[in-house]
């Protein structure tokens, strides 16, 4: 079994354990959320002994040149030296300043960093309490077009982090964030291209700021926007985006539920009504947002249908780990 050194103890690792379970079973308090590599909470350092490939996918070169690694994603062959990184090297401290409920179940919360924040659109940053606590969420802004950042945090029944925005963050307070990644982001290549947006619940965040990214870089296409919610409350947005679509002839904004009740709102599986767009589209490229099973599901259905990989991007979002109480 491979060993770990960590704060001067040496751990057994069986076969397979990552260092964020073998860790948190010896009873050292490591950060951690969705326990699936998206998030970074779990971001460590390696000193001493050469860390499996996956254990670094998602990170920027410069972090994994310095040794940095996801503990959750780390599951070493080898005897392996670890510590906690200094986080302030990698998050931004700033304001809240501004929290505007879109529906009964979702808020905007808009917030300033202290100094520059690079970010892209669709990229998504982890969201840190004072206590430590930290939830991943994507990025509705746009660099340019919207003065600070802005997320859509959705109330999880039960969820510390979306209670504690819901019910006690106010603006003036202070939060940390995560330096913003992820792949799923609008390019200029694609300007010609029509582009299918596939989201559920707040996946729709990240596909408003790629849909207004591309809107500001003259995107000649068309551009089919696809939200899915359980109900017509879980649909939000839907003023803004008639009127993005009203506006621009190539937008074309589409909302579904499973259950309508007295709405007039389109009773469709989203999946289904984006493979119907499918066959319409010029040479598509497809932006998935939403949980994990509609967004592998949908992805593996659209490439049987013909699309390349490489021109279906998609970030799931992830609920905090399982084995706790609370999931956002």
């Amino acid at each position: 079994m491979p060993q770990l050194h960590f704060n001067g103890t040496a751990i057994e690792l069986p076969p397979g354990q990552s260092v964020l379970d073998g860790l948190l079973e010896h009873g050292h308090a490591i950060a951690n959320s969705c326990r699936a590599g998206a998030c970074q909470a779990c971001l460590m350092q390696a000193t001493e002994g050469d860390l499996p490939p996956q254990a670094q996918i998602g990170l920027k070169p410069t972090q994994a040149s310095q040794g940095y690694f996801l503990a959750c994603q780390c599951r070493p062959e080898k005897p392996l030296s670890v510590r906690l990184p200094d986080m302030a090297e990698h998050r931004h401290a700033a304001v809240v300043t501004e929290l505007q409920p879109l529906s009964e179940q979702v808020m905007a919360v808009s917030v300033r960093p202290e100094g520059d924040y690079p970010y892209r659109p669709g990229q998504y940053t982890t969201l840190w309490r004072d206590d430590g606590l930290g939830r991943s969420y994507s990025l509705a802004s746009v660099p340019g077009v919207d003065a600070e950042l802005r997320f859509h945090v959705r109330r999880v029944p039960n969820g510390r982090f979306s209670g504690w925005v819901f019910d006690q963050l106010r603006p003036g307070q202070r939060i940390d964030l995560q330096c913003a990644t992820g792949d799923c982001v609008y390019l200029p290549e694609y300007g010609d291209d029509d582009l299918l947006l596939v989201g559920t619940a707040t996946g729709l965040a990240p596909l408003y700021g790629i849909l207004r990214e591309a809107l500001r870089q003259g995107h000649r296409g068309a551009i089919h926007l696809l939200h899915g919610a359980y109900d017509p409350q879980g649909l939000y947005l839907r003023d803004e985006l008639g009127d993005l679509a009203d506006r621009h002839p190539h937008i074309h904004y589409h909302a579904a539920v499973l259950e309508a009740g007295d709405s007039d709102v389109t009773v469709a599986q989203v999946d289904g009504l984006a493979l119907e767009q499918l066959s319409g589209l010029n040479n598509p490229v497809a932006y998935l947002c939403g949980a994990p099973d509609f967004v592998q599901g949908l992805r593996k259905r659209l490439f049987l249908a013909g699309m390349a990989m490489n021109r279906i991007h998609a970030d799931a979002f992830l609920p905090a780990a399982a084995n706790t109480a609370s999931t956002s």
